[in-house]
């Protein structure tokens, strides 16, 4: 599970969506984000285009949305920490309050130079998680920016890295497998040490010598239902401009999604026969068979 800050009140919303979307905002941390711990190491630049988060050994650092939402497609944009960065996790997710909170996770585990850094994913409904799918990045992403994206929607949860599914989460709901549907989440990216597990299982821990570590993060774009004051802001006029909204991959998407698991991923839970001896999760069953 991500980091996160706790210092907000336990909500629970549930809420129907009919047919009804928004398109919310693009581009401006000032207006879209509140920086929420890290006591200056999270800094908004270049009039709000640009936001860094640093980690040094007293503290790391992270933000959060100003807004909730209930379904959207999330981009931003990372560059993450360069060099040796083991033991360092950069986290961007979607989450909502609460003890049976839902959760859908980016985190990027740091590596001794040279090395790749992992792309760790994870879902979690009504506080149960243990979906993790791990990748490896077919570029340095420390070199440069890279966008990152979360489609949720009613029928499915799908990331992508620069345009290219990496996982798909379908909603499974007529099988008995939960699916995030009715409490709102914000998006929340942190910085912050996890040298105990983050890197080769916390074999190799923080070289606290290469600190500060920072991450950079700019055009966070959400197109998404904002969720205010106890309802929604979306609106059936809109429907024919949010295609995000049923959006699934198509067979072209497919080849791209089956392109990267089978050359990039990492580590599939769904394969994890060790890890569950009782047996595999539904969702895993009928992903096998695809």
């Amino acid at each position: 599970m991500a980091f996160y800050s706790s210092s907000y009140p336990i909500l629970l919303f549930s809420f129907v969506v009919t047919n009804s979307f928004i398109v919310a905002f693009a581009g401006n941390f000032n207006k879209d984000v509140d920086i929420t711990w890290g006591d200056g190491r999270g800094k908004i630049l270049n009039n709000g285009k640009l936001l860094t988060l640093s980690l040094d050994k007293a503290s790391g650092s992270g933000f959060q949305s100003k807004n909730e939402y209930l379904y959207g497609k999330f981009d931003m944009q990372l560059k993450l920490v360069p060099n040796n960065s083991a033991g360092t996790v950069t986290a961007y997710y979607l989450k909502s309050p609460g003890s049976t909170w839902d959760e859908i996770d980016f985190e990027f585990l740091g590596n001794l130079s040279g090395d790749p850094y992992i792309v760790h994913t994870n879902v979690y409904t009504q506080g149960k998680g243990d979906r993790e799918q791990q990748f490896y990045l077919w570029f340095d992403p420390t070199a440069d920016f890279h966008t990152y994206s979360i489609l949720w929607n009613p029928g499915q949860i799908i990331f992508y890295v620069d345009g290219k599914p990496i996982r798909e989460f379908k909603n499974l709901e007529a099988l008995g497998v939960a699916y995030p549907k009715n409490q709102t989440m914000r998006m929340y990216a942190s910085l912050w040490n996890a040298d105990d597990w983050a890197t080769r299982g916390g074999l190799v821990k923080t070289d606290w010598s290469q600190a500060p570590f920072t991450a950079s993060f700019r055009n966070f774009d959400a197109k998404a239902c904002i969720w205010f004051n106890g309802s929604s802001s979306c609106s059936s006029n809109s429907t024919k401009n949010n295609q995000w909204f049923s959006q699934e991959l198509d067979s072209s998407g497919q080849k791209k999604l089956k392109w990267v698991q089978q050359n990039y991923m990492v580590y599939n839970y769904c394969t994890d026969t060790k890890r569950f001896p009782q047996g595999l999760t539904q969702e895993c069953t009928v992903t096998n068979k695809n």
